[in-house]
């Protein structure tokens, strides 16, 4: 088992390995602590699938589309998720190391406790998504879309924001000294909860 982020991958008890399954429909499928090593899932679709502890190393989901299915505990190295959708799906306690996420587009599911530590999410999109204690640190977020997302409890330090879309996402665990906002695009509200946080005093006018 390899540890990734100081976090061990899942054992696995059974191994698929240069298989080609490009296009294939993996609805109601069921797999559980199978090692995907170099398996070509290109162009899959999946509604209803459920992935437990299971590991994909090398393996290509580019254009793959998955809704109401579960990737729980599962461990991601080396992916390429190029513009995958992932819609109502649970990746609850999943890892992610050095993936390719070029026009991922998230809705809704639960991404929690998921980790994507210095991932590169440039032009990424999650919408009305929960992500509680989602880790993000290091993560490359410039242009992403995080549009009413859950992300409380979630770890940024390092994480970089700049023209991100993070209108209507929890945003208290963020420290803004910590990341990078340049140009990031948020509501009155959040930046309210921003200006407290750097230790300002917000008043309305008039207001002594």
């Amino acid at each position: 088992m390899a540890d990734l982020d100081g976090r061990r991958a899942p054992a696995t008890e059974a191994e698929v390995r240069e298989e080609d399954w490009d296009g294939r429909d993996l609805s109601g499928q069921a797999h559980v602590r199978v090692a995907f090593r170099e398996v070509d899932m290109s162009e899959t679709r999946s509604r209803g699938a459920t992935f437990t502890e299971c590991t994909f190393t090398d393996c290509r989901l580019g254009s793959s589309t998955h809704s109401d299915s579960a990737f729980l505990n599962c461990a991601f190295t080396g992916c390429r998720l190029f513009d995958s959708e992932f819609t109502r799906c649970k990746l609850l306690g999943t890892l992610f190391d050095r993936c390719n996420f070029d026009l991922l587009r998230c809705v809704e599911g639960d991404w929690s406790f998921v980790s994507m530590r210095g991932a590169d999410l440039r032009g990424a999109s999650f919408a009305r998504t929960r992500m509680r204690e989602v880790d993000l640190s290091r993560a490359r977020c410039e242009g992403s879309r995080f549009r009413d997302v859950d992300l409380s409890g979630a770890q940024f330090h390092g994480c970089d924001f700049s023209g991100a879309d993070l209108r209507g996402s929890d945003l208290a665990a963020l420290d803004p000294a910590a990341v990078k906002l340049t140009g990031a695009i948020i509501d009155p509200d959040q930046a309210m909860a921003i200006a407290e946080a750097l230790g300002l005093e917000v008043r309305a006018p008039g207001i002594p």
